[in-house]
Parts: structure tokens; sequence; C-alpha cells
């Protein structure tokens, strides 16, 4: 490991801690509530869904770096996995709508950690998936 290599690693750092804080922010606004209110408010399971697709951004974010040579390509690899994930979970939300009435949005809301725990597990899912491609 040389000197250049030993400086990389703040500056890989702070940007892929610099574009989790924008995903999130970006994340929180595709809600039909506000995120940092609902937690600051002390909402659990908006806190567990926050917390669940913030690991798994986090882990879509390692995975791009882990294969990027340059840190712009492992930026857009990890902002294109974040609106993939975006479109994945609103499918899923018309299907558990649908087919269960399970209307996610409204019940992490209302504070249904079931309901943050479903959520949050399908972007755990689909970050594993873009993960490993």
């Amino acid at each position: 490991m040389t000197w250049t290599d030993l400086l990389q690693i703040p500056v890989w750092t702070g940007a892929g801690a610099l574009l989790l804080f924008v995903l999130m922010y970006l994340d929180s606004l595709s809600t039909k509530y506000h995120d940092f209110k609902e937690m600051k408010d002390g909402n659990i399971a908006v806190t567990i869904r926050f917390v669940m697709k913030l690991g798994a951004q986090a882990y879509i974010l390692a995975s791009s770096i882990g294969q990027a040579t340059y840190m712009w390509e492992a930026l857009v690899i990890s902002l294109v996995s974040f609106i993939t994930l975006l479109i994945v979970e609103a499918i899923f939300r018309i299907i558990f709508g649908a087919v269960a009435g399970i209307q996610l949005d409204k019940g992490i809301h209302e504070g249904k950690i079931g309901y943050a725990l479903i959520a949050g597990s399908l972007h755990i899912a689909g970050a594993l998936i873009i993960g490993s491609v």
C-alpha cells in the first residue's frame, strides 16, 4: 500500500458519505411523510425503514467502490442502483396494496413496525441482488 492509496481512503469515504446523505435525503422525498420530522418525533417504524435503507445503500456503495477503478464510476453505479431500488420499491408498494391491501407508506407513517420491516427488507434484498452484479 502506498501513500497515494492511503490518501484515497478519506477522499472515497467523504465522497461516499456525501452521496449517502444525498441519496437518503432524496429517498425521504419519495415517501408520503417527512422522514426526518417523523424520526425526530420518535416514529420507530420510520426510523427502522430509514436505517435498513441506509444499510442497503451503503452495501451498494461499498460493492461499487470495490469494483470501480474511478470514483465517478462508483458514484454513477450507486446512483443508478438507487433509482433501481426506488422503482422496485414503488412496484412492490403497488403489489402489496393491490394483492394484500397493505399500504406500506401509510402503515409506516402510523408507526407499524411490521410495515417498516417489509419495506426495509425490500431494500436489503434489492441491494444484495444489485451488489452481486
